[in-house]
């Protein structure tokens, strides 16, 4: 008996044990539907503007982030999930996915196809980040990105369809941060400019940005440490050492985006967070949306030219993409409720009675189906008064009685929950009964 009782006490702290990962939750119900609903819209309006819809795997080859999103990055030093397969092979969780898109630009051979390449995709993405307010360890994304085109009105359109996705899910006060941090043949200099500054002030940085000066010291112009925030109201701006060509190329998308009445700001410190970007980066704001009504970024991208280089493309390949933080947008206050088209509220209850009548029932509700017209049940359940009390709690409109006498006779009683009234019809009549009452 002792060796039982311990066996139990034993499963019983294992079971409490058996909860979802921190960061990571289950998305059911409503919130399901709500994550659902804005991806269509997303996919709609990016179909709209010529993308097509891509999907790479959860997992990828590591080096595929290490080379692509680079050292020196939170997302590869601290954040990515790796593992080592029994064959051997290191493989990361994508804490991203325009590596991965790139990576499968280059294995497929889609430099042969006309150009640029245009695509959306959506899904999950990992990063072993402190979860906070709209920051989750397993969170969604949703990616545009235009592949083999240099020039400036890709970099437009995309924030454009960017801003459309937003305000399509009813954010309002947006705008886009934005700035150019030059190509190789600018970089360089600025970077060198950059870092005889930060050496300057060495003294001053927090111990995180010291780090980052000897690894990628653009990073640490995003930094959220506040003595380095300080250092950087001084730092030297990429814009001012601009080569002509990535002066001509940044001046043509503030012109569109002036052309199209899309507020931007140029703010001389964004870099974003990956290493692979070149030329034009962005965030879309929105005004007053964090606490105490600080600015909240829903939207991030920019240019990143030379990423398929460093996965061991021969060439250069062109390219702009932004990510949207899908989570942020679904708890947000201003969020529609976008429902998938998918959905549609039941208006029938159906209710089976007795093992003649759950034999049939199957059928009744493939033909259902077929008409298109959504049902509840609970087949399981074979008491009247429990199915009529889930209908009733579910607040649909009419109930489908089907029981014994109405199987041997091929006929259903519809009840109308609204009054209690209910008809006798036939089952070769039902369709064309529920379509006068609908």
């Amino acid at each position: 008996m002792k060796k039982v009782k311990q066996h139990s006490t034993s499963k019983n702290n294992k079971s409490k044990n058996l909860m979802s990962p921190k960061g990571m939750r289950d998305i059911i119900n409503d919130e399901y539907y709500n994550f659902q609903g804005f991806f269509e819209k997303a996919q709609e309006i990016a179909v709209y503007y010529g993308f097509k819809p891509i999907e790479t795997p959860i997992l990828e080859q590591t080096e595929v982030f290490t080379s692509g999103i680079g050292e020196g990055t939170d997302i590869v030093d601290k954040e990515m999930y790796t593992l080592k397969t029994k064959g051997g092979d290191h493989l990361a969780l994508k804490p991203e996915q325009t590596a991965g898109l790139m990576r499968s630009y280059i294995e497929k051979g889609m430099q042969n196809m006309p150009q640029p390449v245009m695509f959306y995709q959506y899904g999950p993405v990992f990063r072993h980040d402190n979860p906070q307010r709209g920051r989750f360890r397993q969170f969604w994304q949703f990616d545009l990105d235009s592949l083999g085109s240099d020039k400036s009105i890709v970099d437009a359109l995309i924030i454009k369809v960017g801003m459309s996705i937003l305000e399509e899910a009813g954010a309002t006060n947006l705008s886009v941060d934005i700035n150019s941090i030059g190509d190789k043949e600018c970089r360089n200099i600025y970077l060198k400019e950059l870092t005889s500054y930060y050496k300057k002030h060495i003294d001053d940085l927090a111990h995180i940005d010291r780090e980052r000066l000897k690894t990628n010291p653009l990073r640490i112009l995003d930094s959220k440490e506040e003595k380095t925030i300080i250092i950087n109201e001084n730092a030297p701006d990429a814009i001012s050492f601009l080569c002509s060509s990535c002066k001509k190329h940044f001046k043509e998308v503030l012109e569109y985006l002036e052309e199209m009445e899309i507020g931007y700001n140029i703010n001389k410190n964004l870099v974003r967070g990956l290493s692979y970007y070149t030329r034009t980066v962005f965030e879309i704001i929105e005004e007053k949306g964090g606490e105490d009504e600080t600015p909240l970024t829903l939207a991030g991208g920019g240019r990143y030219d030379y990423l398929a280089r460093q996965l061991g493309s021969k060439k250069d390949v062109p390219a702009v993409g932004f990510s949207i933080g899908v989570d942020r947008i679904i708890s947000s206050p201003w969020y529609k409720k976008l429902y998938p088209r998918i959905m549609k509220k039941p208006k029938i209850y159906f209710i089976q009675l007795g093992s003649e009548a759950k034999l049939k029932s199957l059928n009744i509700i493939e033909i259902l189906r077929k008409a298109h017209i959504p049902i509840a049940q609970s087949l399981s359940k074979d008491s009247l008064g429990s199915q009529l009390a889930i209908a009733e709690k579910l607040n649909v409109p009419y109930a489908l009685i089907f029981g014994v006498k109405e199987a041997l006779e091929d006929s259903v009683i519809v009840r109308d929950m609204s009054n209690r009234s209910q008809e006798t019809v036939k089952l070769n009549k039902l369709l064309e009964y529920l379509k006068e009452i609908k």
